[in-house]
């Protein structure tokens, strides 16, 4: 079971609604540092949880009005990455050097799946190195991490172009629009 592996700090790949990502448990400190070395990623810039539910989330979300959580409930699940304040629960490896932390609720049936059996959210980060296209292909990512992921999870994209996009919910700015890409 993909949750077991992840909750005994294994690294996967899986398809996620417009990229293919790599994912870990975020508390695993090691498997985090993993991800960023694999990506050749400074820890300072941040990484996404990615989450079955908003009740996911709350967990790992400093304090936010009824207003803002009500944003956040009309846009999840979808491809929506939002900047939320982080609570005292998120690892400094996870949010960087940010007072905020970056969250979004899946509508991949792979990832919300994951997520779901694993009770919990789990870091999600474009499979890629730093400087180079996402994976849009399982090929393409065995070829970026060939002998670095413990475990390439079976399944489609999720038919959306590209990466999330990511939005600041306190200020409402939009940080990277929704991206597209042409097909490998």
């Amino acid at each position: 079971m993909i949750a077991n592996r992840l909750l005994e700090g294994e690294v996967i790949a899986y398809p996620t609604e417009g990229v293919w990502g790599l994912g870990c448990v975020p508390e695993k400190r090691g498997a985090v540092e993993r991800i960023l070395t694999m990506k050749r990623r400074r820890w300072q810039q941040g990484l996404i949880l990615v989450a079955a539910d908003l009740a996911q989330c709350e967990p790992y979300m400093g304090g936010i009005t009824g207003a803002q959580r009500e944003i956040l409930a009309q846009a999840w699940p979808g491809p929506i990455t939002f900047l939320v304040p982080r609570s005292r629960r998120v690892p400094d490896w996870v949010a960087g050097d940010s007072d905020k932390v970056a969250l979004r609720v899946s509508s991949h049936p792979v990832v919300a799946g994951i997520c779901a059996r694993l009770g919990q959210p789990m870091v999600s980060t474009s499979a890629n190195p730093s400087g180079k296209p996402s994976a849009l292909t399982r090929l393409k990512v065995t070829q970026y991490f060939k002998g670095t992921i413990d475990t390439v999870v079976p399944g489609r994209l999720g038919g959306f172009a590209g990466a999330s996009e990511i939005r600041d919910l306190v200020s409402g700015e939009i940080l990277r629009a929704a991206q597209t890409q042409a097909d490998e």
